[in-house]
């Protein structure tokens, strides 16, 4: 009897493993779309203020050219804090073209800062991040 349940739950297991459809990637159908990232060069994904005054607001404008095929479109910008406010270009960036990521910061609170900027767009991977960085000082 021992025998017998031993061989049915093999049974059991055997045709649950078999019954498992393959992982991994699947070849690409004809009637499959490839998707097709932008590409984008930044001037520089980086900007540090320095020494900035307490009280005043902040502005620096990440600039940016589509070297790609297909036009760059720039779905959201999400500061890390509230201290800072976005602002970008809306519409879609034909390739060859060019756009900005604005930000804006807030110099409220005395000290170091460093912030950053989720871009998201079409790009491979979805986000870029944009970082400011500097110190706020009191100046009487």
């Amino acid at each position: 009897m021992k025998k017998l349940a031993f061989v049915a739950v093999f049974a059991l297991i055997a045709g649950i493993g078999y019954a498992q459809e393959k992982s991994g990637a699947l070849p690409l159908d004809k009637n499959e779309v490839k998707v097709e990232y932008a590409s984008v060069t930044w001037e520089a994904t980086t900007h540090d203020f320095g020494k900035i005054k307490q009280g005043v607001p902040a502005t620096h404008e990440f600039k940016f050219t589509n070297t790609g095929k297909v036009p760059f479109i720039i779905a959201n910008a999400q500061p890390s804090c509230g201290c800072t406010a976005p602002d970008w270009t809306k519409t879609p960036v034909p390739p060859g073209g060019s756009g900005f990521v604005k930000a804006t910061f807030n110099a409220g609170t005395q000290g170091p800062f460093n912030k950053t900027i989720t871009v998201t767009s079409n790009v491979e991977g979805g986000i870029t991040l944009l970082t400011i960085k500097g110190e706020v000082i009191v100046t009487q």
